[in-house]
């Protein structure tokens, strides 16, 4: 199966030898049926993302007034880029408002899926620059922990989420394939075994770290941000140091960056992968909440909320609706 999750050169600054020397000694998974991910720190990794990280790592300096998006895969990164775009680059019309041409993946580059792939010069980008990854919190580089930027991470619910992927990793299957089996899928899942995994312990670490590093990290969630948008984009707006001057910018922001506006735009239509190799419009399924319930079996609910009831027992944390 074609995709773009591996890149095509290897980066200048990286050892290829070095990082086939790593792959061989670190664990292995296959992950549904055609993606081979290697587990590093406590979390599974394609050999680019973790070739992208290593570059990352090595070469990001973030500056003190940059945004940093950060999330589990599948938990709301899409509406994220979105909101966070239109409220620092307030677009006064159409003729300045980039997701009218781009897809939100390309306003916002990842740095381990696209800056650190395609090695992009953002070095001359002006502030406030705005990146996005989906590294957990051990794994960032040192200059976004140890600089003044903030850090604005996004939680869904694992039920959620996790029907999310399985919808949007079967889009790139062929139509022999056909969808992977859910119930193969919800077994990694539980595992902790998918891209950037286990996805709780990616959320509980920001959550936890959100309690201690308040004025850096402002930890949201998903369900919450459907509930009360205004409010939580008024939160996320005054977290970023930025105001709107009456209820109309608002509710601009919140309609330019809507699920409804951006999955008919027509650049979000498009059949053509972005930058991650996924078709455009695979990005803009539902943007609903509870979708879970279509696809899980009582046996399914009740396993999943057990882990999840154990793995945040005692933290405070609840991403149910």
């Amino acid at each position: 199966m074609e995709t773009t999750l591996v890149p095509s050169s290897l980066f200048a600054t990286s050892n290829s030898q070095d990082i086939s020397k790593l792959l061989s000694q670190l664990p292995k998974q296959t992950y549904f049926e055609d993606y081979e991910l290697y587990q590093w720190q406590g979390t599974w990794y394609s050999p680019a993302h973790l070739e992208g990280t290593f570059a990352a790592q090595k070469l990001f300096e973030a500056r003190d007034d940059d945004i940093i998006l950060t999330s589990s895969i599948k938990s709301g990164t899409t509406w994220l880029k979105s909101l966070v775009s239109c409220i620092i680059n307030f677009p006064q019309g159409d003729d300045d408002d980039p997701l009218i041409k781009n897809n939100p993946h390309h306003v916002v580059s990842t740095l381990e899926a696209h800056v650190f792939v395609e090695n992009l010069d953002i070095s001359t980008l002006p502030s406030p620059r705005i990146f996005h990854t989906h590294l957990p919190y051990n794994s960032l580089p040192d200059s976004i922990k140890i600089s003044n930027c903030k850090i604005v991470y996004i939680a869904r619910d694992a039920k959620d989420t996790f029907v999310s992927l399985w919808h949007f990793l079967n889009t790139v299957r062929t139509q022999e394939q056909g969808p992977f089996p859910i119930e193969e899928a919800f077994e990694s899942f539980c595992n902790g075994v998918q891209f950037f995994g286990p996805s709780l312990d990616h959320v509980l670490e920001y959550w936890n770290k959100s309690l201690v590093f308040s004025n850096k990290i402002l930890f949201l969630k998903y369900e919450e941000m459907k509930r009360n948008p205004k409010e939580q984009v008024l939160k996320l707006a005054s977290f970023l140091g930025k105001s709107f001057a009456n209820d109309e910018e608002l509710d601009s922001v919140l309609w330019r960056s809507s699920f409804e506006r951006l999955k008919n735009l027509d650049v979000n239509k498009s059949k053509s992968g972005n930058v991650t190799g996924f078709a455009k419009c695979s990005f803009f399924r539902l943007g609903t909440t509870g979708d879970w319930k279509n696809y899980f079996t009582k046996e399914m609910q009740e396993r999943l909320d057990r882990i999840i009831r154990l793995k945040y027992e005692g933290s405070g944390l609840n991403l149910e609706i």
